[in-house]
């Protein structure tokens, strides 16, 4: 998607606490690079994650998917880049690249996630205010 609205970018340190005794950044903690990256992303955009939760609105992840292809290493400098792969509707979808500071490609992922209203504990539509930030 050519909008530069449904594209980010964020760069972290890798921590000590992510690695394992090789210095390997672990893979679960790549899941929460990308959970970074989505809520970084939200908030660039002017939504904030805290205000859907408090109004009542939840997006728990319906799929993960990751592809390593070369270990980030402790204390890297690591780029989350984070695209929104298409209008949300009941659902929204995320592309992730994670690279290294050599601009080498590290992972790929995507995650969808749904919207969630946590009073009916059923799937909802994306929330208007979030679509009219998407197409304004």
């Amino acid at each position: 998607m050519s909008n530069p609205l449904f594209n980010d970018e964020i760069e972290l340190r890798v921590r000590y606490g992510e690695t394992d005794q090789m210095g390997i950044v672990y893979y679960g903690n790549y899941a929460q690079y990308f959970e970074v990256g989505r809520v970084e992303w939200l908030r660039k955009l002017g939504v904030s994650y805290k205000k859907m939760e408090q109004d009542g609105l939840m997006l728990p992840v319906r799929k993960l998917t990751v592809e390593f292809k070369r270990p980030a290493l402790y204390d890297d400098l690591i780029k989350v880049k984070t695209q929104l792969v298409k209008l949300p509707s009941a659902s929204i979808e995320f592309d992730y690249e994670i690279t290294n500071q050599k601009g080498e490609i590290l992972t790929s992922g995507n995650t969808v996630l749904v919207f969630m209203d946590v009073q009916k504990n059923r799937p909802t539509r994306c929330p208007k205010y979030l679509l009219d930030k998407l197409q304004n």
